[in-house]
């Protein structure tokens, strides 16, 4: 199946709101923004089918004019399942100047012989903010399917005044790569990544508080970076996918108290 999904939005009254929205079956959107006074549009990204099949192609288009703010969330877990030809999803996002973009999508379950790519492409211009996470589990562990996936690829590549300045590219293949060796996953099942921009941030800053909110966590373990620009990448390590997820949820929390400053 191939879906597409274009979301444009624009600010009005102070607002940020659904300028145009087209999509094609399984997607559908949902505007799940509480506090219709608040600038920041928060959208759920939502699919008819029970997860991605074999032979989906999906394409995802976000349109940001100037001073708008985007929070698109997902509806559950991402399935996916037995495949033999592959599946892959497009995501293309282009930030107007002032503009804010989170995804912190739900982890993503690959079953047994499914065979995906994402690629993630985001256009950044001056005085934006971009959150962006993933978290993958190693499967249906409890069915016996732990790394029994053919290839998993998430590749998210951010431009910043059309220059590219970050590109992080997770790329497992279980078959070829022993994923509990050292420098791989060490014995951990489950991985999480989250990157932060802002240019009004103080990163090592922002890193000591992070080490600080994580540091409370049992059974993981993660690591901060600095990007080349001012921003962070956060990675961390885990048996369950929940508790990684509500990681993410917590330091975008963090960020959010930060933006408020």
């Amino acid at each position: 199946m191939k879906a597409l999904l274009h979301i444009r939005t624009a600010v009005k009254n102070n607002k940020t709101s659904l300028k145009n929205c087209f999509f094609t079956p399984p997607f559908k959107i949902a505007d799940i923004t509480e506090n219709k006074n608040d600038h920041c549009l928060q959208l759920m990204l939502m699919s008819s089918s029970p997860g991605i099949l074999d032979g989906d192609e999906y394409q995802i288009k976000i349109d940001l004019e100037e001073d708008c703010s985007l929070q698109l969330q997902t509806q559950s877990y991402q399935r996916l399942f037995d495949m033999k030809k592959g599946a892959s999803q497009t995501m293309e996002v282009h930030m107007g100047k002032r503009s804010s973009f989170c995804y912190l999508p739900h982890p993503s379950v690959p079953h047994k012989s499914s065979d995906f790519v994402a690629t993630n492409n985001i256009y950044l211009s001056e005085g934006c903010s971009l959150t962006l996470g993933e978290v993958l589990t190693c499967g249906r562990k409890l069915n016996g399917e732990e790394f029994a996936f053919t290839k998993y690829q998430n590749l998210a590549k951010i431009f910043l005044n059309g220059r590219l300045v970050v590109k992080e590219n997770l790329l497992i293949i279980p078959s070829k790569i022993n994923v509990k060796s050292i420098g791989q996953l060490e014995g951990f099942t489950h991985q999480a990544s989250l990157i932060y921009i802002k240019e009004t941030i103080i990163v090592n800053e922002l890193i000591a508080e992070i080490n600080d909110r994580l540091s409370v966590e049992e059974n993981i373990c993660f690591g901060v970076s600095a990007l080349p620009v001012n921003g962070v990448i956060v990675r961390l390590l885990g048996y369950k996918a929940e508790q990684l997820y509500n990681c993410l949820q917590s330091l975008n929390n963090l960020f959010s108290l930060k933006q408020l400053v």
